[in-house]
């Protein structure tokens, strides 16, 4: 068994407010589970932590967290540690509200002269023609139009 990297050594001050925490039952029931893993994990108890794959089967959450919590509350703090992690790499998105509408309007339309029905790269080709947009693909054009047009009454792209 590999040694953990991150010791979780509560004060007598946290390990009492965990313990309230976990009484009231008015929290986020992640926020719950999150003090539980510091409370089992916790070294200054008189048997000392639980390990991961036991804190794992008591609480049936995954190791991959336990771990995750761990390294908050010692990289951070108490608060960050019961709080869910922000995500970093969130992409913003390529086109917004405004945007689809035009796509999904065209969608709608006629097909241009010479073609009997829109594609996926003629709407991404159309969108940036009319500028609508700088430029878009034609993947961001199909991922808009899966989430937007599946209650439409009009005709889709392929």
């Amino acid at each position: 068994m590999a040694k953990k990297k991150y010791i979780v050594s509560l004060t007598d001050e946290e390990r009492q407010e965990l313990e309230q925490f976990t009484n009231t039952g008015k929290a986020s029931a992640y926020k719950i589970n999150h003090a539980r893993i510091l409370l089992k994990a916790d070294t200054n108890q008189p048997d000392g932590g639980w390990i991961d794959e036991a804190i794992s089967q008591a609480l049936d959450l995954s190791v991959a967290t336990i771990e995750r919590v761990r390294q908050r509350f010692v990289e951070t703090n108490l608060e960050t540690a019961l709080s869910r992690q922000v995500q970093q790499q969130r992409k913003p998105r390529r086109l917004d509200g405004e945007q689809e509408a035009y796509l999904v309007a065209l969608t709608c339309g006629e097909a241009p002269e010479g073609f009997g029905r829109w594609s996926l790269r003629l709407l991404a080709q159309r969108m940036v023609e009319l500028e609508y947009v700088e430029s878009v693909s034609h993947e961001t054009v199909r991922q808009t139009l899966k989430k937007t047009t599946s209650s439409l009454g009009c005709g889709t792209a392929g």
